[in-house]
């Protein structure tokens, strides 16, 4: 079945997975069948020890970007889950936002992403001009980027029952 223009956007035909897409109730299999072939495994598991460890940078938050431009657009993606359809015909979803925090991050220097402290206002504005946008961009990526590292905190307290609770894997569950 073809899901788009593109050789790529071609996929095996399965009728229940059509027929739950027809009726609004998504298609996740596929989307998880889609996200094992694209994304990088040990990537993942790579970026799910820093998480846990609150050890996010930008690099970190690039790459997750970049997994998720791999998936395909994210009206596509989101099409996938359970109930969204309804959602999706209000909401305007626009990926070159990802596309332009992207470019804001490839502006910063090695040393600004992997070290999250070292952004000041001069370097602000040379991120701002080297990425073609404006300081409250760059600003707003900060706050998001912020943000991220709060809920993951959040997320990768020390206590087991809160990692249970949360459905993360212990620390040194990962092979190395």
């Amino acid at each position: 079945a073809g899901t788009g223009e593109k050789i790529e956007e071609i996929e095996a035909f399965h009728p229940e997975r059509m027929a739950s897409r027809i009726l609004g109730m998504g298609d996740v299999l596929s989307l998880i069948e889609r996200a094992e072939s694209q994304l990088d495994v040990k990537k993942a598991e790579q970026m799910a020890r820093r998480l846990t460890e609150n050890k996010m940078d930008y690099n970190d938050m690039l790459d997750q970007f970049a997994q998720v431009r791999k998936l395909g657009p994210i009206k596509q993606i989101l099409s996938s889950l359970p109930g969204m359809d309804k959602h999706l015909k209000e909401a305007d979803i626009d990926d070159s936002q990802m596309d332009k925090q992207m470019d804001r991050t490839v502006a910063m220097t090695k040393r600004e992403r992997a070290c999250v402290d070292a952004i000041n206002p001069s370097r602000k504005r040379r991120i701002a001009a080297g990425s073609g946008t404006k300081v409250e961009d760059v600003n707003r990526l900060i706050k998001q980027f912020e943000q991220m590292q709060q809920m993951m905190k959040q997320f990768g307290g020390k206590g087991k029952k809160r990692r249970r609770m949360m459905g993360m894997p212990p620390p040194g569950a990962f092979p190395r």
